[in-house]
């Protein structure tokens, strides 16, 4: 099993791991901004326990790293835009950052818990991750008599079954004997034997519960295109974007992800010959794309020689960042166009000979 020590020392670890957000949850329930995808820097220190200068230290240490996993400053236009749709939602309740604010995605702040040594929350975030990530290679509970899990990544299930494998084999045993031996505190030791054969009735019915119940869940099929891709973490959206321009006749579709893609995700070449650059956005339906994120990509064109530049976000533009795109020749595939692509339209810049 992987040890605490090699997550805060290894960059590639904490990248084999960095999609797990949902231990933060099982950990110490974090609060999000109202647009339910970010948390300031005061936010961070709070789940952390710690101060936000020390969270802006690490973020000094570990700027690229963090940035690849979400961590974003705003400043001018495109703070205004996010405290007019965002923080103006709920006046007085967030304090009204002058003239920046940094913002972390979940993922970055998982990143945070994976380098943030002086903080328990993020000890224990960490030994959680670590826990859930040993379950999912190995598939084991513990006790390889059980029955494997269907639903490996669920620690709490794992629990259980340790809980009730402890009772049913060290407790109630030591409590038959000290029965077989007690004196006057016979009775009061058979009412301890009974409790404990009471818990570990319901947590074997609670454990099967969550198995009938995750085993249902996985054969419930989506309800549409966008809800398929809704469930999609940030490695499975790339390739089905990547999927997407093979199926249109592109070629040498290339799927570059993590740090070091230079702002492109994708790179293909169309099916009449021009270099294909693509930028990729899974964020949730009621995120914008803002401007500065388009002005970023639009220098990634140049530096990747793009011929056709493609801004795939599962969410809305700005009103801003599209007047971007436009003016830039950059494609803004936004949720509706998404919709339609994945469901066989395809895109007329990809078309042959398209301008």
């Amino acid at each position: 099993m992987i040890n605490e020590t090699a997550l805060l020392e290894s960059r590639t670890l904490r990248e084999g791991v960095g999609a797990r957000t949902d231990v933060l949850d099982k950990v110490k329930v974090l609060s999000l901004l109202p647009d339910g995808m970010h948390v300031t820097t005061a936010m961070v220190a709070a789940y952390f326990n710690v101060t936000a200068e020390t969270v802006r230290q690490l973020k000094s240490r570990h700027l690229e790293e963090l940035t690849s996993h979400g961590v974003i400053t705003l400043y001018g236009a495109d703070l205004d835009e996010f405290k007019r749709d965002v923080l103006s939602r709920y006046p007085g309740s967030y304090p009204q950052p002058r003239s920046s604010l940094t913002l972390y995605s979940r993922r970055a702040v998982l990143n945070v818990a994976m380098l943030l040594r002086d903080s328990e929350v993020a000890r224990q975030v960490r030994t959680y991750l670590l826990d859930m990530e040993y379950i999912a290679r190995t598939g084991s509970a513990g006790n390889s008599g059980q029955r494997p899990s269907a639903y490996p990544d669920d620690l709490d299930a794992h629990i259980d079954r340790r809980i009730t494998n402890v009772l049913g084999k060290a407790v109630v045993p030591m409590l038959n004997a000290l029965i077989e031996t007690a004196g006057e505190q016979r009775r009061d030791l058979i009412s301890v034997r009974e409790d404990m054969r009471r818990a570990q009735r319901r947590l074997s019915q609670h454990q099967q519960r969550l198995y009938r119940l995750e085993r249902e869940r996985g054969q419930r099929p989506l309800a549409g295109v966008m809800a398929a891709m809704d469930a999609m973490n940030w490695r499975e959206f790339e390739q089905h974007v990547a999927g997407l321009l093979r199926r249109d006749g592109c070629t040498g579709v290339r799927v570059h992800g993590g740090s070091g893609d230079r702002g492109a995700d994708i790179t293909a070449t169309a099916p009449d010959g021009r270099r294909i650059v693509v930028q990729c956005k899974n964020f949730a339906p009621h995120r914008s794309v803002w401007s500065g994120e388009m002005q970023k990509f639009i220098g990634t064109m140049t530096l990747h020689h793009a011929e056709v530049a493609l801004y795939v976000a599962t969410c809305p533009f700005s009103q801003e960042a599209g007047a971007i795109a436009v003016q830039a020749g950059v494609t803004a595939v936004h949720r509706g166009l998404l919709e339609a692509w994945s469901a066989g339209t395809a895109l007329p810049v990809l078309r042959r000979g398209a301008l």
